[in-house]
């Protein structure tokens, strides 16, 4: 018998370092993969003239399986949501706030500095993360509305894409059409993302590791949000 809880001991042990390593992997992907746009996929957009669905479709969906700065943000807010209208709900805030901004970033040039709002990205995971370590009602007294965060956080993020693809100045014919294509691979990007994400992450919660390690993570995935401003705050000044 204790040989078995020794075990199981070690067992949700490793569920807990296997959902904290995900972050980690999310949190050191290279920043040409991250929020920017590759090399290849730059010269293709570019390049692009006319409407094309799919290639934009696939484009949007790769930004968001890729872009770790979203995903970490994201991680941090499904972590205590367990129903899947509550997940729903929160996801498509997230989603509303980053199409608006998006759009309109790109259609009425709206552009703001790379690192800047790279910088409050990185700010918005730290933000998510104390919330989610119950840090407000302890220093403040009181709960910020996570749902309005969510969505205002979602309308930097959008902006934060829209910036990138200003810069590389995409052709006006068919623009309107390819930004809603892109949209819509952004939507299934995250859907599948979110999904690998949510099976890690309840099969933690079955474990009673979870409670134990949960502040842990948080305060983890908190670190990474300061090294992301961190690197953004740096370029802003030695660029």
């Amino acid at each position: 018998m204790i040989r078995f809880k020794h075990t199981l001991k070690h067992k949700e042990r490793y569920l807990a370092l296997a959902v904290i390593v995900l972050v980690a992997f999310l949190g050191i992907i290279p920043d040409a993969i991250a929020h920017g746009v590759t090399s290849g996929d730059k010269g293709y957009i570019q390049e692009s003239v006319g409407i094309l669905p799919i290639p934009f479709i696939y484009l949007g969906a790769k930004h968001m399986m890729t872009g770790y700065d979203h995903l970490l943000f994201l991680l941090g807010v499904i972590f205590y949501l367990y129903r899947r209208k509550d997940i729903t709900t929160y996801v498509t805030l997230f989603a509303v706030g980053h199409v608006i901004t998006l759009l309109s970033g790109v259609i009425f040039k709206i552009g703001i500095n790379a690192y800047v709002i790279d910088a409050i990205i990185g700010f918005s995971i730290v933000y998510k993360a104390l919330d989610n370590m119950g840090a407000y009602k302890r220093w403040f007294g009181f709960q910020p509305n996570p749902k309005a965060a969510t969505l205002i956080f979602g309308l930097f993020h959008g902006f934060g894409l829209a910036t990138k693809i200003l810069d590389y100045e995409l052709p006006s014919d068919g623009l309107i059409f390819n930004l809603i294509f892109f949209n819509i691979g952004v939507e299934v990007g995250q859907i599948l993302a979110l999904g690998v994400i949510l099976i890690a992450i309840s099969y933690w919660r079955k474990s009673k590791s979870f409670l134990r390690y949960a502040y842990s993570a948080n305060v983890f995935l908190m670190m990474l949000g300061f090294l992301l401003m961190g690197f953004q705050i740096t370029g802003y000044f030695v660029s």
